[in-house]
């Protein structure tokens, strides 16, 4: 791995376990290349310990005040919930190291809170609910701080066309002519009625001062004030040591950056504070509203916390800027504003149990790496934020840094990690271990160089026309008695027939393809394999995978195969539910080969026929829908669910290429939904508008349908009964039938029966019952 360095700063940069031996008299003589090896190697080879250069990164904490528990004092200055505060690093290219960063939110920390409200004529409503909201929120809040201030602004939209009505008659009076509501205010950009106090009357007070205005547009202007209120940090009187939370209240979707060119606005938002003497933003007319990764930027400097508070018809919507601006999170606004208590107290309870951390100046040349631990204690690469915090918890992240390359000499860099939405940082101060210690002593000159060379770190660098170990020899003077210490075996080629001998020494031939070198000029950093075309995937000057040393491709870490072609990383194939491959392939040199069938994607992710693929797609709808389920935390859903989600009012499942996937909710209704793969690859999910609820069933015709069941049952049985009954009382009457029959044949064929005969007269007969047919006796 070392051939090829011929001074110990190149030893460094070949590898971080390279290490190089400053001792005069190490290896053979007229030897330069053994000299950069591993430390065990140098050692084993007789180079003493004190001689072997090898640095390593390191750190070291300039400032570590312990966490505070509890926030003390009306200051808040002595209150510490990160730690350590400062920290400095010594690295070595290619040699990460790693640092320990605890977290601890206090209890009851001082809360900076703005309201800031949407002053079109849809709002008219909510204005009057939140007249008295200053004193009902004050009361709450106090169960959650014991430093409270409040603050008011307001907003509509940029007075002039097409955004706002401008003609004549309606310049004071927006709803001129417009019967509903006769009667507002002109449209403005933002106005700060009140700056953050202790005094919640006051809140109350402004209120009841407030009238609607009208715009032309659905679309509103807040996002304007938004950043004013952001950047003009004394005007609204935000506080260093506390919780800074904007309330965002509106019922339609904003205005974005360069929708201003459509009022003649090419000018962009400088992000600069614009609030008149009368604190109205003086600049709405005169710019464009700002984009998103502005906003973001503001608010982050600011230490703001964003709670966007929209009707539900525009959550969606909103949820999506959450994902773009750090430190948001979006809550439902009841109509009329009835909620928005609530609705405070649990965004504020979801950002304190959240901690996330930011990276501020991050240096291009150095990588950095997270690994969260949260309360359960396990440890979780990749990620940089704990959820479902209580107050008072720590947390840890380790910190993994690594330097690229090395910048020039006496470079120091500096970079800030904070978490989203605290004042408390740590301030990170870098430089860099590039260079050797034993260059400290270099000598020109030297005598050790036959006083024609410069000797640095054990070796000679001779002047021109000087050669040798010791710079001992000129150029063209050739050992012709012993060629053999330049022939690598006997037979072979002075040189390897790609140098020539001097001083008895090999001195190798540059080449237009790379470096030759060696003892006996047998090696060279170019004849290995490749990669796509690419040495070793590519050259370390290129930011490649590996090294070409004597024919051999030798792979910097995290990469593996003969070409240096096979990435041992596995971060690329973790899922976004932190499952290797989704639990459906494997990961093979950094990329996921999926085995369970009909799976795809980076890391599995996409199966619509895998058993498991509705119960995924579930919580993602869930989530975006009706903000329930395991995903309900805002950046949760942002990270795990990034399908296109439509919503219809019937759903096609005729088409083969989708899956059809139902679910009951907690109130026994049916959710529908379809699961597809576009052709882009991105998912889509296509889900009713609601989910599909049975009608509760009429009590009379409950009991109607269970009498009659009985009645029809026993009727039935009846029929039954009575079926069974005729069916015997046949079968006996033919039995008794067939009996009948028999006997009256038997009587009539009876050898033995004879016809009884009378022996006496007939008249006889009726004299002796006293009666007589011939004289008329009767």
């Amino acid at each position: 791995m070392s051939g090829s360095a011929t001074s110990c700063e190149e030893c460094l940069l070949i590898h971080p376990s390279c290490a190089w031996c400053a001792e005069e008299d190490f290896g053979r003589v007229g030897t330069l290349f053994s000299r950069c090896d591993l430390s065990q190697n140098l050692i084993y080879r007789g180079c003493e310990a004190q001689f072997i250069e090898h640095p390593r990164s390191v750190s070291s904490i300039l400032k570590n005040t312990p966490l505070s528990s509890k926030s003390s004092g009306s200051t808040q200055h002595d209150v510490i919930q990160i730690q350590p505060q400062k920290i400095s690093l010594s690295l070595r290219p290619g040699d990460p190291t790693t640092f320990e960063v605890q977290v601890r939110p206090v209890e009851d920390y001082p809360v900076d809170l703005y309201y800031l409200m949407d002053l079109s004529l849809s709002m008219k409503d909510d204005l009057d609910t939140i007249r008295n909201l200053g004193t009902k929120l004050a009361e709450e809040m106090k169960k959650l701080t014991s430093n409270f201030r409040l603050g008011f602004g307001t907003f509509v939209d940029k007075n002039m066309s097409p955004f706002s009505y401008t003609a004549p008659k309606y310049q004071e009076n927006p709803c001129n002519g417009y019967k509903p509501f006769p009667k507002c205010i002109p449209s403005f950009g933002f106005r700060n009625l009140l700056s953050l106090t202790d005094k919640v009357d006051r809140f109350n007070e402004e209120v009841q001062k407030q009238m609607v205005s009208r715009n032309r547009d659905a679309p509103e202007g807040g996002f304007d004030a938004i950043l004013q209120a952001a950047v003009c940090k004394e005007r609204i009187g935000w506080r260093k040591e506390a919780y800074h939370l904007l309330v965002f209240a509106t019922d339609d979707v904003p205005h974005l950056a360069l929708d201003g060119k459509l009022a003649g606005l090419v000018q962009p938002h400088d992000g600069q504070c614009h609030l008149n003497d009368k604190n109205e933003y003086s600049a709405s007319t005169k710019m464009d509203y700002p984009s998103l990764a502005l906003l973001g930027e503001k608010l982050a400097e600011s230490n703001i916390f964003l709670i966007f508070a929209v009707t539900k018809r525009h959550y969606v919507l909103y949820k999506n800027f959450t994902a773009l601006i750090p430190g948001t999170t979006v809550e439902i606004l009841d109509q009329s504003s009835k909620n928005i208590i609530q609705l405070i107290v649990t965004a504020y309870n979801n950002i304190r149990s959240k901690v996330e951390l930011s990276v501020w100046d991050h240096p291009e040349d150095l990588s950095l790496a997270f690994t969260a631990i949260c309360q359960d204690g396990q440890p979780l690469p990749g990620l940089r934020k704990c959820a479902d915090l209580k107050i008072g918890d720590t947390v840890s992240f380790n910190v993994s840094i690594d330097a690229q390359n090395c910048p020039p000499q006496g470079t120091q860099k500096s970079f800030t990690i904070k978490p989203v939405g605290f004042k408390d940082r740590l301030e990170v101060v870098v430089d860099y271990r590039c260079s050797c210690g034993c260059t400290r002593l270099t000598q020109a000159n030297s005598s050790r160089c036959s006083s024609v060379g410069i000797y640095a770190c054990g070796t000679c660098r001779c002047e021109p026309g000087y050669r040798g170990a010791h710079c001992e020899c000129g150029e063209g003077e050739v050992g012709t008695a012993n060629l053999a210490a330049c022939r690598e075996a006997d037979g072979k080629q002075v040189c390897s027939g790609r140098g020539e001998c001097t001083c008895n020494q090999c001195w190798c031939f540059e080449s237009e393809f790379g470096k030759i070198y060696g003892t006996f000029c047998e090696c060279d950093d170019f004849s290995c394999a490749r990669h796509k075309g690419i040495l070793c995937s590519g050259e370390r000057c290129m930011a490649g995978h590996g090294d070409c040393h004597c024919g051999e491709c030798k792979c910097h870490a995290g990469y593996i195969g003969d070409n240096c072609d096979c990435s041992t990383e596995t971060a690329a194939c973790v899922s976004e539910d932190g499952r290797m491959c989704s639990g459906r392939g494997s990961c093979v040199c950094g990329r996921c080969q999926c085995t369970e069938p009909g799976a795809f994607g980076d890391t599995c992710e996409k199966c619509p026929t895998c058993p498991d693929a509705c119960a995924t797609k579930r919580e993602c709808i869930e989530c975006h829908l009706f903000n329930t389920g395991k995903f309900t935390d805002n950046d949760t859903c942002q990270r795990m669910c990034k399908d296109e989600i439509i919503i219809k009012e019937s759903l096609n499942s005729d088409d083969p290429s989708t899956v059809l996937c139902l679910y009951k909710t907690e109130n026994d209704c049916v959710m529908k939904f379809t699961y597809s793969e576009h052709a882009s690859g991105q998912s889509v999910l296509t889900a009713l508008k609601e989910p599909e609820c049975a009608a509760a069933p009429d009590a009379a015709t409950v009991l109607l349908a269970v009498v009659g069941s009985i009645l029809l049952v026993g009727i039935m049985l009846l029929a039954i009964w009575k079926l069974v009954i005729t069916i015997h009382d046949r079968r006996e009457f033919a039995n008794f039938q067939s009996a009948r029959s028999r006997a009256r044949y038997e009587m009539a064929s009876n050898p033995l029966y004879k016809q009884p005969i009378s022996t006496q007269p007939v008249e006889t007969v009726f004299q002796m019952h006293g009666k007589s047919y011939n004289g008329g006796v009767h």
